[in-house]
């Protein structure tokens, strides 16, 4: 008896090892902790998506948002932040900048700019990782299968600068049910009262005055 007691605990330890392994690498989200730390996103209105949907193709903004060269972009981006958007890195859980970060604004491209997420579409998702429900614009993102784990992902980069920003998963709240799980390096948070300092004026009709009042009390 004693013996099979041994055997099973050593199965669970090494269970729970691997367990823990997979977990630092943006994978699927443990049942328990999605449920226990979700807080659900604002739900823009129809004039908003409206807005959303008019917005230029994202075909027409290369012009606007351009991938520097490969020594620009060594003497703009941090060690990591070169490591994460072009060799394709995964940073800490709960070590970086905008996991918990509540302020309301957009998350652009560290690398050109580009728009990518609002924080209308944020939620906690209990990862350690910044998370959202859907980008700002579905063309914003392309979609490639990872299959560097022993289970297949699906990887996330922006449409223009090809930059590596993390995985979406299917279990995430409503209405999408994704969780968009972003890395902080690969991202530039630009607060809502700076969209039009910084050239994103088109992006204001996101944050209505009653858009952000309920932001604030997520």
């Amino acid at each position: 008896m004693k013996k099979q007691q041994r055997t099973v605990i050593l199965c669970l330890t090494l269970a729970t090892g691997t367990l823990l392994l997979v977990s630092q690498h943006h994978s699927p989200l443990p049942q328990q902790a999605h449920a226990a730390d979700m807080t659900p996103p604002v739900q823009p209105s129809a004039a908003i998506l409206r807005s959303i949907n008019s917005m230029r193709p994202w075909s027409e903004r290369a012009r606007d948002f351009v991938k520097p060269d490969d020594t620009t972009l060594r003497e703009q981006l941090s060690p990591q932040q070169y490591e994460i958007t072009q060799r394709d890195g995964t940073e800490p859980p709960f070590q970086n900048e905008y996991w918990d970060n509540k302020r309301a604004g957009i998350y652009v491209d560290v690398v050109s700019g580009e728009p990518l997420f609002s924080s209308l579409d944020k939620y906690q998702s209990g990862t350690g990782w910044p998370s959202f429900t859907r980008p700002i614009h579905a063309d914003a993102l392309t979609q490639h299968k990872d299959r560097k784990l022993l289970f297949v992902r699906t990887e996330l980069r922006s449409t223009l600068a090809d930059s590596h920003l993390g995985h979406v998963f299917d279990d995430g709240p409503q209405p999408t049910g994704l969780r968009y799980c972003i890395n902080s390096a690969a991202l530039r948070f630009i607060p809502r009262e700076q969209l039009a300092e910084e050239g994103y004026n088109e992006l204001l009709a996101l944050f209505s005055r009653e858009q952000t009042e309920h932001s604030a009390t997520q």
